[in-house]
């Protein structure tokens, strides 16, 4: 397709209409200091989409600093106003996508209780939906069920799950994938399911192709401690096990913790074929491969990255086509190795026009592949949604359209030594000006997870206060190889403190940073290093801020040890957070602002309370904050959580971070 830049202002007529522009309540902000005001806004849109027929934009949005999210739905030949505003009052509309040409499945939720009883106890209750728009109605699915395939060949049907229509976004819960499901076929008519495979512990979870087929699975077997990864081929009735990992071996703790091995993707012209990622033998780096179905066994490999694991593949952008098209892989940001010239083609003609471009993806396509919704994230945008019509490139919206890219900062990406000689990926955010500058060190949440560079807004919100920050991927992060990950076992506070801290001091060394102007803030995982740095000796840190922190490991070991009894499991149970912050609280030695959700459902609000009573026995001075009604991840936290938190973050740092502020 030829995208045309001269059309350009002509597709955008009637584009503004669409209230995606001028969504928020001020103009967009000149370059200097932004106000927390803006910072802390919910994504005012939240996703765009076109239709499979092209005819219908459905767009997900909020119109105001608190309020609840809707959908609109305009005709692509006529954005000047919404054909539909829909909202689920007293319910919130979180999730909706096309599954056919006129029909949209959907989640709300509603908070439903006040406190948070159990590990994993959400505080919101969850619907399911479908609305109809040639007969203009809503109907209630009876459940909570998350879309699986849309089985393209299908168009009156699609395929549902349960316990999947919200997840945390994270994918720090490694177990998640071992929990039973059920696969119903549901039809988009009648509101009818049939059930297509009961989840079970030992098959608790299944990949399907578009014809709705069970293909792949894994499983945990209870009795002999393996890991174990089955498949079936078209028509067949049962599974066939292939792979398995002795799990009473501590060599293969990674094979539990990451998503690696497993299959990513299905041949959609040959049924024998699929894509399986895995660690060849003797190599530390995962690369893709083919999966005969025929033989149970891999084939040929196919890519392979020398600095970064394979993560998974990317499909072709028209629906219904599941052809592979670009292996995955983490470097400055997702990066791509490209199998089909023509996608490759079509994503540099889109890089090239779209301002910023830094995570360009076409997130929805028509069938005939004339329109599409283009998605850009990157440094300088928070993230912005375009539309490709006959040509045509027009921008619809911004998820925070009051952010002007020349006040947000450029991203590096750089590899530092550690002082074990381990070379530590990082990404540092470069506020304006000439340093040394002052530093925070972020690091990830998780912490087996991947982080790339992308729009990041705390590091951006630190920035735009003249803040320089460090994203360290220390060891135990996912995608830099196996080695890199098992080596942050038994390391907790230890060897992964230390990647942090000599992130910071290689910035030093560079003449980027003052070496009297470094502070540690996290969030989860990364909060518990923020209590770790507070109590170390010698310090290089000024102050800590630590956000929904796991303080209190073997409270929370008692919960998540249950029932894990492998040599693997109980390796990372007894080595995780082998150093717990509530029993250092004397050695603190630093200001230490603390933060959480009374609501927390991941690191539950006793890690807060038990490190605050600890903290304050010994006499000393810290700051404890409570977000009330706030939950640990991203999409719970609203406007009031995050303007409370920025407010008193930033005046911290800069009043009460050592002597004179940072």
């Amino acid at each position: 397709m030829k995208l045309l830049k001269a059309s350009l202002a002509a597709a955008l007529v009637g584009a503004s209409a669409l209230g995606l522009l001028t969504a928020a309540p001020a103009p967009t902000q000149a370059q200097g200091n932004v106000p927390i005001e803006v910072w802390a806004l919910r994504d005012v849109v939240n996703a765009v989409q076109i239709s499979p027929d092209g005819k219908h934009l459905l767009v997900h949005k909020v119109e105001s600093r608190e309020g609840d999210y809707i959908l609109e739905i305009y005709r692509t030949d006529d954005l000047s106003k919404p054909l539909r505003r829909l909202a689920a009052d007293p319910m919130e509309i979180i999730s909706a996508t096309w599954v056919s040409g006129t029909k949209i499945y959907g989640s709300a939720w509603q908070v439903i209780r006040k406190t948070v009883k159990g590990q994993e106890e959400d505080v919101r209750g969850y619907q399911s939906f479908f609305y109809d728009l040639e007969a203009n109605k809503f109907s209630r699915v009876d459940g909570n069920f998350g879309l699986v395939n849309t089985l393209p060949k299908e168009p009156d049907h699609i395929l549902v799950s349960t316990g999947t229509a919200v997840g945390d976004g994270t994918g720090s819960d490694p177990f998640a994938r071992f929990r039973p499901r059920s696969y119903y076929k549901f039809d988009l008519n009648t509101g009818a399911r049939t059930l297509v495979l009961r989840g079970s512990g030992k098959f608790p979870q299944a990949t399907f192709d578009n014809d709705g087929n069970p293909r792949f699975t894994q499983s945990i077997d209870s009795v002999s401690n393996k890991l174990q990864f089955f498949y079936r081929k078209p028509g067949d009735g049962s599974w066939t096990q292939f792979l398995e990992y002795d799990l009473n071996d501590v060599k293969n703790v990674a094979t539990v913790y990451t998503d690696i091995p497993g299959l990513v993707g299905l041949d959609p012209d040959n049924p024998n074929l699929g894509y399986f990622v895995n660690w060849a033998e003797g190599e530390d780096k995962a690369a893709l491969f083919e999966f005969d179905f025929q033989t149970g066994k891999l084939g040929k490999k196919l890519f392979q990255d020398k600095d970064a694991d394979v993560m998974g593949i990317q499909t072709h952008s028209i629906p219904g086509n599941d052809r592979m098209v670009a292996a995955i892989y983490p470097g400055a940001k997702m990066e791509r190795h490209w199998f089909d010239e023509e996608e490759k083609a079509l994503y540099q003609a889109l890089e090239q026009q779209i301002p910023y471009a830094h995570q360009v993806s076409i997130s929805s396509r028509s069938v005939d592949g004339r329109s599409m919704i283009v998605t850009n994230r990157g440094p300088r945008d928070p993230g912005s949604f375009w539309l490709v019509k006959d040509g045509k490139l027009a921008k619809l919206g911004s998820r925070n359209p009051l952010l002007n890219p020349e006040t947000l900062a450029d991203v590096e990406y750089i590899r530092y030594p550690a002082r074990d000689g381990r070379i530590i990926p990082g990404y540092v955010t470069k506020p304006k000006g000439k340093g040394p500058f002052p530093l925070i060190v972020l690091p990830h949440g998780g912490p087996m997870v991947n982080e790339v560079i992308t729009y990041d807004e705390w590091g951006q919100l630190l920035a735009n206060q003249g803040y320089m920050v460090l994203q360290p991927q220390y060891r135990v992060t996912v995608g830099w190889g196996r080695e890199h990950f098992l080596a942050g076992f038994g390391e907790y506070g230890k060897a992964m403190q230390d990647d942090k801290d000599d992130g910071a001091l290689y910035l030093v060394k560079q003449g980027l940073v003052d070496p009297d102007r470094i502070a540690m803030f996290g969030w989860s995982y990364g909060g518990y290093a923020a209590l770790i740095a507070a109590s170390r000796e010698p310090n290089i840190y000024q102050c800590t801020i630590a956000g929904a922190a796991v303080s209190n490991w073997p409270k929370l070991k008692a919960v998540w040890g249950r029932g894990r009894d492998s040599a693997v499991d109980q390796y990372w149970l007894n080595t995780a957070f082998g150093v717990n912050p509530v029993d250092e609280v004397a050695k603190v030695n630093i200001p230490l602002l603390m933060v959480h959700g009374d609501v927390d459902r991941r690191v539950l609000y006793y890690h807060f309370t038990d490190y605050k009573k600890a903290f304050e026995q010994t006499g000393k001075d810290g700051q404890f904050i409570t977000l009330e009604g706030a939950d640990h991840f991203y999409n719970t936290l609203m406007y009031t959580h995050q303007q409370q938190f920025f407010t008193k973050m930033l005046d911290y740092l800069a009043n009460d971070c050592g002597p004179g502020g940072l």
